[in-house]
């Protein structure tokens, strides 16, 4: 227990002071959690190999979660990069590998197993890092994902190859500590001693179970777990399902990561995903950090000590191979700019899986003890280098456009009179009203989480870049009516309706501001109809706090009505005197303006509510209610 608790301590000690700094210094957290597992490496020893098993189950949940975001449509979209890029990464990576170490003497038999190892690479830092970045909707960051759920796939091809590649004569391999994620024996197997197409039945039999699960039990258990109304019964039970799936992956001989992803995306549109995920996230974080902390305190210095040059030059010529295949599949897939640096930087290192392939080669006569010690080395320091290799992505990526950093859009099929851009908050309003009053509309977005979440529901929404010509285009704005521009970003929304107004005359084009400033740049880029977002609805508060100050309804609404028409007017003629290279407060005649309206405004509204109460009690209840109280 005492030495439980010590190992705890020095753990979380590690973590807490090379993390913080890690991050502070923009290295990522990754590379803190393996600085600290490197400093507490020589402290904790053999327990590192130990603890790797319970902190790989943070891999295990990092993929559950992330199949939860994942609906089974959109993993269908991505095919063709699962196919194309993630096959054809591993073919020519593991080619080339195995031909430059076949060069070097060794069996073609542990040349190819060397290829396999290597041309896996990290789940865990890369989608840990591209999350901490913000970059798994990019356009680089989706192709990366495609590639790495790929390469998990592949592990267990890969683990049914290796016992063919066996070297007869050689002593039978130990059993190493690396196992753990996908390779190790478990204690129970319920495919052992069956035939293959027994093995086959029995894991079909496994992936059906865990889908209608998913499907029909997931609902039932989750109600019987409220009527506890415990908190944490909800928390025991997402670790249960994380772990039940894991071990019943392990049985059949699966990967545990790839069977927790796709129980993931079978509950990706249950109501209890979001319960899930924020009950696992915090375990997910731990345990991840728990496992870069001993992948840093597994790596043995002294066998670099023995060769230093032989392992620095195989690490790097590994990175280096790798990351000329991801460039030039980057090149064929017509990946740009940001996104070819960060798929070709982001998979250049080998990963995790590659200790479970070492641990099973070694096993099975392929690997030699000291040539899989050096591999273990060389996977290690190549995961320890991953961190830095995304400092340099980030440096090459400031002088490139966003742009390219942005998802592949969507083939655009049909058009309509009314073409929407951008599916906020104020986009996702407008759609429903004209769709709902027969009118059709074309919506683009370039939030691909924004456009699966309206198809969700029903609606139809394109993902893409609605200020690129090209794109607005096939969404068939030349035939449309009205343009509504809703887009987030300011400058986006002023460059859009400059190039709608210049390109197509006729088109009316109601645009969306963000404040006053936004609204003179959106009238002199040539939009008809200016609304501001929070405009309306702060009017109607204003109108609300009224009536409880002793106005009637009535007499709110008018003094609304006239404030909003003043409103219009005052924006028309401040508009006129708006000079884009002052600041509101450095424009003299601006200000004057501004004053004059507001004295007028006072006066104006004044006497409409004096008006309007004359009205009220020549009228007495005959006076109609305002018909948009909410």
């Amino acid at each position: 227990m005492q030495n439980a608790l010590l190992l705890a301590t020095i753990l979380l000690g590690a973590a807490v002071i090379a993390v913080p700094l890690a991050a502070r210094l923009g290295l990522g957290s990754v590379l803190g959690y393996l600085l600290a597992g490197i400093a507490i490496g020589p402290i904790i020893g053999s327990e590192a190999e130990s603890l790797q098993h319970i902190a790989e189950l943070g891999v295990v949940m990092m993929l559950f979660l992330i199949g939860l975001e994942l609906e089974p449509r959109a993993l269908w979209g991505m095919r063709h990069r699962l196919i194309g890029l993630g096959g054809l990464q591993i073919f020519l990576t593991t080619g080339l590998l195995m031909g430059a170490f076949a060069l070097f003497g060794y069996p073609w038999q542990t040349a190819l197993a060397i290829g396999l190892i290597f041309s896996l690479s990290s789940t865990a830092i890369v989608l840990q890092t591209l999350d901490e970045k913000g970059l798994m909707q990019t356009t680089g960051g989706r192709s990366t994902f495609s590639v790495l759920l790929t390469q998990d796939i592949a592990v267990i091809p890969m683990l049914a190859l290796l016992p063919l590649l066996s070297i007869r004569g050689a002593p039978r391999g130990e059993t190493s500590g690396a196992g753990g994620i996908a390779g190790e024996e478990p204690a129970i197997s319920l495919v052992e001693g069956l035939p293959a197409w027994g093995v086959t039945l029995v894991t079909i039999g496994a992936v059906a179970a865990v889908i209608l699960v998913g499907v029909y039990l997931t609902r039932p258990v989750f109600r019987y777990i409220h009527q506890a109304k415990l908190r944490e019964m909800y928390t025991a039970l997402a670790l249960l399902i994380v772990v039940s799936i894991a071990t019943l992956m392990g049985m059949v001989g699966l990967s545990a990561a790839l069977g927790t992803f796709l129980a993931g995306v079978v509950l990706a549109n249950s109501e209890f995903r979001h319960e899930l995920e924020s009950d696992l996230a915090p375990f997910k974080g731990l345990l991840l950090g728990l496992f870069f902390i001993t992948v840093g305190a597994g790596i043995n210095f002294s066998t670099l000590m023995d060769n230093p040059l032989w392992i620095l030059s195989v690490t790097g010529a590994v990175i280096l191979t790798k990351g000329l295949v991801l460039y030039g599949l980057a090149l064929l897939f017509s990946l740009r700019g940001r996104a070819r640096w960060l798929f070709t930087l982001g998979l250049a290192q080998a990963g995790e899986f590659g200790f479970v392939l070492i641990s099973f080669s070694r096993q099975q006569n392929v690997l030699g003890g000291d040539l899989s010690d050096e591999l273990l080395l060389i996977v290690a320091l190549s995961m320890l280098v991953t961190p830095l290799l995304f400092i340099a992505y980030d440096y090459l990526a400031r002088g490139m456009q966003r742009d390219d950093s942005d998802p592949a859009h969507d083939t655009i099929d049909k058009s309509g009179s009314v073409v929407i851009a951008g599916l906020g908050r104020f986009g996702q309003v407008v759609n429903r009203f004209i769709r709902s009053s027969g009118f059709d509309t074309v919506v683009l977005d370039n939030n691909i989480k924004a456009i699966e979440n309206v198809r969700t529901f029903g609606f139809e929404g394109y993902f893409g870049d609605p200020t690129r010509p090209d794109v607005l285009k096939a969404a068939g704005l030349g035939k449309a009516r009205v343009l509504v521009v809703g887009v987030d970003d300011k400058d986006a929304a002023v460059r859009l309706v400059k190039y709608a107004r210049s390109t197509y005359p006729d088109l009316h084009i109601v645009a969306r501001a963000h404040d006053r400033v936004h609204v003179y740049r959106l009238y002199a880029a040539g939009a008809d109809d200016i609304v501001r977002e929070m405009f309306d609805s702060s009017l109607r508060a204003g109108r609300y706090v009224l009536e409880n100050l002793g106005l009637s309804d009535y007499e709110a609404a008018e003094a609304q009505r006239a404030y909003y028409r003043h409103d219009r007017q005052s924006l028309r003629d401040l508009a006129e005197v708006w000079d884009p290279d002052l600041s509101l407060t450095e424009n003299k005649e601006y200000i004057r303006r501004a004053r004059a309206s507001n004295r007028e405004l006072e006066t104006q509204l004044q006497q409409t509510i004096e008006e309007a109460e004359s009205e009220t009690g020549d009228a007495g209840d005959a006076m109609p209610a305002p018909p948009d109280r909410a």
